[in-house]
């Protein structure tokens, strides 16, 4: 990964953006894609779409997308000595909150606070093995009354975890939101790389709003795109920890390169396309088996429409919906590649049509 590469995911990271607000990072979407695009649009719901020319005169439509948005919080009550009280907003554990620094995003701007709850020293035995409920987390932000804290935040304000990007040791880094900023990394990299020749295919890069809160944004993103064919980048769960059972969530490593799914999800064609050209390429890839309907908006691109031909990339990602998500760079930019490459192949929908 190069010197600019690098910034650019540590700009991804940085910037945040839960779900409902993610026009900050959409931003910085439309400041890559813009460049190469024949257009660039947002829609009413907040995705970005960025659409390449084509050298076909009707092309298949290819779109590759990612979900900009990521899990955080929202203020849901100021009590009269200025504490905040919050909900969570898409799949936070409760655990791993309490005593986390976080930004709140007002209308001044980001403004730090403190997760707090009761300290260990004063909870009885039995609320020790107890997992602490968000009704009983708050933020302290330093107010000492409900209107010196309102007068800095609103009810509905968001909430992030407030921690950035690190490198552990060798290609392995640490950071927040890798769900799905490495996607949005990947989706950028790819499209910016595939334009650099004449493309088979009409491209439309995606970068969609919601997924945290039920795959919202790929919904409406896909039946304006109309796509043939779509493939989706999403962070993959590494199952080489301690605690993880690859029997369950399949087998997939730091390290060894994207993972690509397979099952009812997934089209038979294009599975065998992105594993085809991981092998000419040398790009090494791994495989997991999913049985339904995934979890991504893989799930709804599929079934927009009359139906499209999806394939589902994924970067393992250790300890995913933390503040300390691990995953290693070199499993990223072969992700980059595999795509750029595997978009470069696709010129005629028939050849995705089960037969």
């Amino acid at each position: 990964m190069t010197d600019n590469d690098y910034q650019l995911l540590e700009e991804l990271i940085a910037t945040p953006s839960p779900s409902g607000h993610e026009q900050s990072l959409q931003k910085i979407v439309r400041r890559e894609l813009a460049p190469i695009a024949q257009s660039v649009q947002t829609d009413m719901l907040g995705n970005l779409i960025a659409t390449l020319p084509s050298s076909a005169e009707q092309p298949t439509r290819v779109m590759l997308t990612a979900h900009c948005d990521e899990i955080g919080f929202l203020i849901k009550y100021i009590d009269e000595n200025g504490f905040l009280f919050f909900a969570p907003v898409g799949g936070v554990d409760p655990h791993l909150v309490p005593g986390q620094r976080v930004h709140l995003h007002s209308a001044n701007g980001p403004l730090l606070g403190v997760v707090g709850k009761k300290p260990i020293h004063l909870l009885e035995a039995k609320d020790k093995e107890r997992v602490i409920p968000f009704t009983e987390q708050f933020v302290d932000i330093g107010c000492s009354s409900r209107e010196e804290a309102q007068a800095l935040v609103a009810i509905g304000d968001p909430m992030t975890i407030r921690v950035g990007l690190e490198r552990l040791q060798g290609d392995r880094v640490t950071g927040r939101a890798f769900d799905d900023r490495v996607g949005v990394f990947a989706m950028l990299r790819a499209v910016q790389l595939a334009a650099r020749q004449s493309l088979p295919c009409q491209l439309s890069a995606v970068s969609v709003v919601q997924e945290e809160l039920g795959l919202r944004g790929a919904q409406p993103a896909s039946y304006g795109v109309e796509p043939d064919v779509a493939l989706i980048i999403e962070i993959g769960h590494a199952s080489d920890t301690p605690t993880n059972d690859p029997k369950v969530v399949g087998e997939a490593s730091l390290g060894c390169g994207p993972v690509l799914s397979r099952g009812p999800n997934i089209n038979p064609a294009l599975f065998a396309l992105l594993q085809q050209t991981a092998k000419e390429e040398g790009i090494p890839v791994q495989v997991i088996g999913e049985q339904r309907a995934t979890s991504t908006d893989a799930n709804v691109i599929q079934l927009s429409r009359q139906g499209v031909a999806t394939a589902l990339v994924r970067v393992p990602t250790r300890y995913v919906h933390t503040s300390s998500e691990v995953l290693s760079l070199a499993d990223l930019d072969a992700a980059v590649r595999l795509l750029a490459a595997t978009v470069a192949k696709i010129s005629d929908r028939e050849h995705f049509i089960p037969s």
